[in-house]
């Protein structure tokens, strides 16, 4: 007949100790990890503080634009922040990839960097514009969608894989410089629409509706690219709505087309 082992019983006040002693080791392991893969040079670094430096400048200027709407500056150096958030924003990630030093730290940062400059930036500062001229019980929640909507696409974003052709849905940071040229431009749309426009903006965020990346747009017919140009010169207000109506229209349409159902 075999043996059987025999299996000391270990008693809770043993059990407990040896437990907390474990607690007490694993973080002190997972706090050394450092936010830069690699080697850990002074010369990496100060290229991993440089790329980081954009993504701060984004936050501040996100700040400083909320700052502007609330205390009565002018909406349009406002939204002339917002506008340099957008360029810091396409900066920072290609400074990382240009010097080698894009990391986990690094998105995560420009993810909440986007969330403060055009996920709630953007829509304080058109909430400053729409005030005193658009319905309260409108401009009101139109503002709110478009923070609802960039939270749900940025975490949306950090999940999903990524397409080198479409991005799904509008990105963020394509909707903030929207809305703050809107602000500039001022097209011609009646007052309660700039609202509603405002909240379409904000649900093209979180469709599944393909929007061509930069790249794939340079690619359109020349005389198609020179267009928008000459409109501008004509009639710059209805030449910008227009151009964002056809992009807004092309996700729809690609996705129809994808499907062979157009």
């Amino acid at each position: 007949m075999p043996a059987v082992p025999v299996v000391s019983p270990i008693s809770p006040a043993v059990s407990a100790v040896d437990t907390v002693s474990a607690v007490n080791t694993a973080p002190a392991d997972g706090l050394s990890i450092p936010l830069l893969p690699g080697p850990q040079t002074l010369a990496r670094r100060m290229r991993f503080a440089a790329a980081n430096a954009c993504t701060v400048a984004s936050l501040l200027l996100g700040m400083s634009a909320i700052f502007m709407a609330l205390n009565g500056v002018s909406v349009k150096w406002a939204a002339l922040c917002l506008i340099a958030c957008v360029v810091f924003d396409g900066l920072d990630g290609a400074l990382a990839r240009k010097l080698g030093v894009a990391s986990p730290f690094g998105a995560q940062m420009d993810s909440l960097a986007d969330m403060c400059s055009f996920g709630i930036a953007a829509p304080v500062v058109v909430y400053a514009w729409l005030a005193g001229s658009a319905p309260a019980w409108l401009a009101m929640p139109a503002c709110a969608l478009v923070a609802v909507c960039a939270a749900i696409r940025l975490a949306r974003f950090n999940v999903s894989p990524k397409d080198g052709r479409f991005f799904c849905g509008v990105p963020t940071t394509m909707v903030a410089a929207v809305l703050a040229l809107g602000t500039l431009v001022e097209p011609r749309l009646p007052v309660p629409a700039r609202a509603v426009a405002v909240a379409v903006l904000a649900l093209a965020m979180v469709t599944s509706f393909p929007y061509a990346k930069l790249p794939r747009l340079l690619r359109l017919p020349p005389w198609l690219l020179v267009l928008p140009v000459v409109g501008a010169l004509v009639d710059y207000r209805l030449t910008f709505a227009g151009v964002v109506a056809a992009y807004l229209v092309s996700g729809p349409l690609v996705w129809l087309r994808q499907r062979n159902l157009v």
